[in-house]
């Protein structure tokens, strides 16, 4: 059994509600818009991390992949900040995460879970502010909204 944070769209802002919840995390997946190295090295400092660049993500994050493919036991997760930018072919894809849109979603769609822990970082009109836990046993998953 696997426990990962999943967050996005941070902006420079590392909550101690979201520190918190990072601290019982074996894995930390960030679907972009992170802001400064800072919040990465600090994110590092709670586990390993799976993170892309997101559209506010400038030359510092240069280095940053813009998509990245993971296996997490045997779940297959694709990476991106922008919904846009998911390739068509994903068949071999089980969980698809994303950010950008500050706005919590999880749905089905032909078979492949399209998930958005919306925003835990600076708040954007009057979205709610969160992220999730994603528990992973081998090929099944289960994800929970957390709210800050």
């Amino acid at each position: 059994m696997t426990t990962i944070s999943i967050l996005s769209d941070t902006h420079g802002l590392l909550r101690e509600e979201v520190k918190q919840q990072l601290k019982n995390s074996a894995i930390i997946i960030h679907a972009g818009d992170i802001n400064t190295q800072g919040i990465v090295d600090e994110l590092r400092s709670f586990a390993p991390l799976y993170i892309v660049r997101g559209n506010n993500d400038k030359e510092w994050a240069s280095e940053l992949p813009t998509s990245l493919l993971i296996t997490i036991e045997e779940v297959r997760i694709f990476i991106v900040h922008n919904k846009k930018d998911i390739p068509k072919d994903l068949s071999d894809v089980d969980l698809i995460i994303y950010g950008h849109s500050h706005k919590y979603d999880d749905k089905e769609v032909d078979g492949v879970r399209m998930f958005n822990p919306g925003s835990c970082g600076k708040r954007r009109f009057d979205l709610e502010i969160t992220m999730a836990r994603m528990i992973v046993e081998g090929s099944s998953f289960h994800i929970e909204k957390i709210k800050m």
